[in-house]
């Protein structure tokens, strides 16, 4: 089986003995490679009517995240993927984007979430990351919209705030 990894194609063992986790760990971001400012732009991810209805029939099931005429009827005057549903396409960029290539301690959490516009099939998210303090690594990820049939290209849907914990060059 073949792994891949950006332009990087690994095998199980590379036709080596030493394992080949060494070779990966060496290309790893670290903390010293994040600074204030922009880091990145990531995606797109496209968001079809089925990928919200599926998501909130196993996960959210409130009537405006699965039934047309119930969503027109709601706050959000449409069917709208959920808050959370989004949260979880934003893991999704982030990990493909750049998350996999940390040499990451984890993340001790996320200090705020915010929903400011409602997430429509169609859509097509991108995230933007930009690192606000340093050393402490305070990561602002917010998602944009590339394209889609409800939003203006660049619409801001929802904003994250949460710190990334990174090694340190030995």
């Amino acid at each position: 089986m073949t792994r891949r990894n950006a332009s990087l194609e690994v095998s199980p063992n590379n036709g080596q003995t030493a394992p080949i986790h060494n070779a990966i760990e060496k290309m790893k971001l670290t903390f010293e490679d994040f600074k204030p400012g922009h880091f990145g732009t990531f995606g797109p991810h496209h968001v079809s009517r089925d990928d919200i209805i599926a998501f909130a029939t196993e996960f959210d099931p409130q009537p405006m995240h699965l039934d047309d005429e119930a969503a027109s009827r709601s706050l959000l005057k449409g069917l709208s993927g959920s808050g959370w549903h989004m949260c979880s396409l934003l893991m999704r960029i982030c990990w493909d984007g750049f998350i996999h290539n940390i040499a990451s301690a984890g993340a001790p959490g996320v200090e705020e979430v915010r929903w400011v516009s409602p997430l429509r099939p169609g859509d097509d998210l991108t995230v933007s990351v930009e690192v606000l303090e340093f050393p402490i690594m305070v990561a602002c990820l917010t998602i944009t919209v590339l394209g889609g049939r409800t939003h203006v290209a660049g619409a801001i849907l929802g904003a994250i705030t949460g710190t990334v914990a990174a090694s340190v060059i030995a």
